[in-house]
């Protein structure tokens, strides 16, 4: 089971990580790339789905940094359960989120913007998850 475990950690971290890396990339490609192609408008469009998909890599990153302390502190597994759920609403999210805005940047097309608010939706369950298994993880238990 700890193999799995591992496994499993090894993923999330990975995808974070390349969550992180993509966020510079595709701002980096958005600020030398694009600033000359798209308008003003779409430029802000995309620029706003960049800032989401950094704070949310961020998000992300501590998110998992407290789920394996409460690993690490034999946490109650509604805890865990909850931190987990709260990493992969972040990755969800930035996925449709943010490249649903650099989608509709990029070719103009306005119908992705429809697509956009399931990831807001999905950031928001991070957040609220994030809570609750910090909750669970700090709020002393009665035996």
């Amino acid at each position: 089971m700890k193999l799995v475990k591992k496994q499993s950690n090894l993923v999330l971290i990975l995808l974070i990580c390349f969550s992180g890396f993509l966020a510079v990339a595709i701002g980096a490609f958005g600020a030398h790339g694009l600033k000359n192609i798209i308008t003003p408008e779409l430029m802000i469009t995309f620029e706003t789905g960049n800032r989401y998909h950094f704070y949310h890599s961020f998000a992300a990153l501590l998110a998992f940094i407290l789920l394996l302390l409460a690993e690490g502190y034999e946490a109650p597994k509604k805890s865990l359960t909850h931190l987990n759920f709260s990493v992969w609403f972040f990755l969800v999210g930035i996925l449709i989120f943010s490249f649903s805005l650099y989608a509709l940047a990029i070719t103009g097309i306005r119908i992705l913007g429809a697509i956009t608010p399931f990831g807001g939706v999905s950031f928001l369950f991070g957040w609220i998850f994030l809570a609750l298994g910090m909750y669970y993880f700090l709020v002393p238990k009665k035996y």
